[in-house]
């Protein structure tokens, strides 16, 4: 193992000791109870079964046959999360044929970022996660099952369903993934066209028409962003199928696979012989591998709270310093838009999942010695599936990367780091991705231009006012302050700016996106403006100093200055009603700093914040 690795896993083991074994003892004692409807009352699973036909009334009412809760994320606006319309009924049949049960646990919603980018619905997207979460929770209540199969794909989904399952972490559970798009036009050309739609230079036809051409059937989009993060996480730490993640929706191997997931959850309940609980594979290792995935591959910054979100509902603690130490010593090996010109099947042909674990394993960044849904041994994801006869049959993968434009070995990575970097200095904490920012970028100090609402800066650019060099300064848009909505409507507009020669950096307290491109952004940066942090105190004309390359973020005032100015207030309460978000006052109220996962008091344990 690369020491840094085994460092950093050491570290995380000792920092969660007191909290990983309450969990484990938790997980303990659910164990005991083997299968839990043995504890229902007549009345009781009479409820729980009484929709159900009656071979499956007879065979949840005799405890030998496993019941497997089907939790599902399934919509038809969302193009990603479409193709689970089909996934319960096949899962049913599946199970029936090994002798199980299904049944639909619960729905739970599934919002799109890429619909609600830049509208006030955007707002309510993290704070979904916890929605989602505990949706899950209460499908799973009911104590009528024996494992469940989780069916979601995107953003905050995965991490909403992986926090509400670890909640049951003495049941066995997997990922059930939907597959992307085929390609359409190249991510290249889309940010294009979107650049120049922001400089008046195309219209609204020609937009649409660009944006229809990329997002253009079922299936997740095809860009790494956070959706495909989450899948590639997941296959890391060993939650779904080998090779499962990236397979079309409409490929015949998908619904094998959705089978294959299906028996698979059943021969691992409690009374199998090979019981495998999600609580017992999601382990310091495993988030350390699922960590390791997503800085080889530039993955999405939205993974830096939500794997610190889902390893703090196993007990395990990680935090900004553990992701920065992997990054400087885990290679890029992917170069997948906004990374690079490829999208995610450009990956997937080039080898994929199985070229991408083999390689990590050769340089030793990655746990070999972990449990998975496949069985023990992270080697295990080193396999691909292949359709023969019908039947899925897991084959070698390939020694080395076929395209390594797109997916590099380990001899030849890229760039020697992950790409991701810790910031800090007066303005707090914050992260910046830097694996799709170009070097001559990586470092801007420039006046400060003061936003409170990202649609301020539209007017701005129009009218010439950021025609210089700027960093452009988003305050109160923090977990607290507003829910923390992505800002990815800023992208083209700033690229414009970097394009016309002037040295552009963003910095916020809220967040950019799995899309986080070639313009530096220093994102989530706490203390957030609402809570006090300095960067609700900074003025337009103040100079800021971002250095990716030394994780510097600076206000560059005087502190008598700075004392003498009042903190951060709200300019208007208008962003707290309407499009439900009055809903979500007590828990937006009540969530931590994006460095704990912006959990709040939902988490398992809050644990100290970082000293800034």
């Amino acid at each position: 193992m690369h020491p840094s690795i085994t460092k950093v896993t050491e570290r995380i083991i000792e920092r969660s000791r007191d909290t990983r074994t309450a969990y484990l003892a938790a997980l303990a004692e659910a164990e005991k109870a083997g299968i839990s409807r043995k504890s229902l009352s007549c009345g009781n699973l009479a409820h729980g079964f009484a929709a159900c036909g009656k071979e499956d009334k007879q065979s949840l009412s005799s405890f030998t046959k496993a019941n497997i809760g089907i939790v599902t994320a399934f919509n038809d606006m969302l193009s990603a999360h479409q193709p689970y319309e089909n996934y319960p009924q096949q899962i049913k049949d599946a199970c029936h044929k090994v002798g199980s049960v299904a049944q639909v646990a619960a729905g739970v919603p599934a919002m799109c970022d890429g619909v609600t980018q830049g509208q006030p619905g955007m707002e309510l997207s993290l704070l979904s996660r916890e929605v989602i979460a505990m949706s899950t929770a209460i499908g799973l209540s009911h104590n009528m099952f024996d494992g469940a199969l989780l069916l979601g794909v995107c953003d905050k989904i995965v991490p909403g369903l992986l926090i509400g399952a670890l909640s049951f972490g003495h049941l066995p559970m997997l990922f059930v993934p939907a597959g992307p798009m085929a390609s359409g036009i190249p991510n290249k050309e889309k940010a294009r066209i979107r650049q120049l739609f922001a400089e008046g230079k195309v219209g609204r036809d020609e937009l649409l028409e660009a944006e229809s051409s990329s997002y253009h059937s079922a299936g997740t989009c095809t860009f790494y962003g956070t959706a495909n993060s989450n899948q590639l996480v997941m296959e890391m730490m060993g939650l779904q199928l080998p090779g499962s993640s990236f397979v079309h929706p409409h490929d015949p191997l998908r619904q094998a696979l959705t089978e294959k997931a299906a028996q698979q959850v059943c021969r691992q309940t409690v009374n199998s012989g090979q019981y495998q609980p999600i609580g017992r594979i999601v382990d310091e290792k495993a988030v350390v591998n699922g960590i390791v995935g997503l800085l080889a591959t530039g993955g999405s910054t939205n993974l830096t709270m939500h794997l610190v979100a889902t390893a703090r509902a196993a007990g395990i603690i990680v935090d900004w310093d553990d992701f920065a130490e992997l990054s400087a010593a885990v290679p890029l090996l992917a170069r997948v838009y906004p990374n690079g010109e490829a999208d995610i099947n450009h990956f997937h042909a080039a080898g994929g999942m199985a070229v991408l674990v083999r390689q990590l394993l050769k340089l030793g960044v990655v746990h070999q010695d972990v449990n998975t849904v496949a069985g023990y041994g992270l080697d295990k994801y080193t396999l691909e599936p292949k359709l023969i006869n019908g039947e899925v049959e897991w084959q070698p993968g390939p020694e080395a990367s076929l395209d390594t434009s797109v997916l590099a070995n380990a001899e030849t990575p890229f760039q020697a780091n992950g790409g991701l970097t810790l910031l800090k200095g007066n303005m707090g904490r914050g992260v910046i991705k830097v694996s799709a920012v170009a070097e001559e970028h990586r470092v801007v100090e420039a006046p400060a231009i003061v936003l409170t609402d990202q649609n301020q800066l539209k007017p701005m650019f129009d009218a010439g006012e950021l025609d210089k060099d700027c960093v452009i300064v988003v305050q109160g848009q923090g977990p607290k302050g507003n829910g923390m909505p992505e800002l990815h409507k800023l992208t083209p507009l700033l690229g414009s700016l970097q394009d016309r020669g002037f040295k552009v950096a963003l910095v916020t307290d809220g967040r950019m996106s799995g899309a986080s491109g070639k313009v530096p952004a220093a994102i989530h940066v706490f203390p957030e403006a609402i809570d006090g942090g300095l960067i609700g105190k900074v003025k337009s004309g103040d100079m800021v100093r971002l250095n990716a390359k030394t994780g510097e973020l600076s206000l560059v005032v005087d502190s008598d200055e700075l004392a003498k100015r009042d903190d951060f207030q709200s300019p208007s309460q208008s962003h707290l009603f309407g499009m439900g978000r009055e809903l979500f006052s007590a828990l937006r109220g009540a969530m931590a700093d994006p460095e704990r996962g912006a959990r709040g008091t939902l988490a398992l344990d809050q644990g100290p914040s970082k000293e800034v």
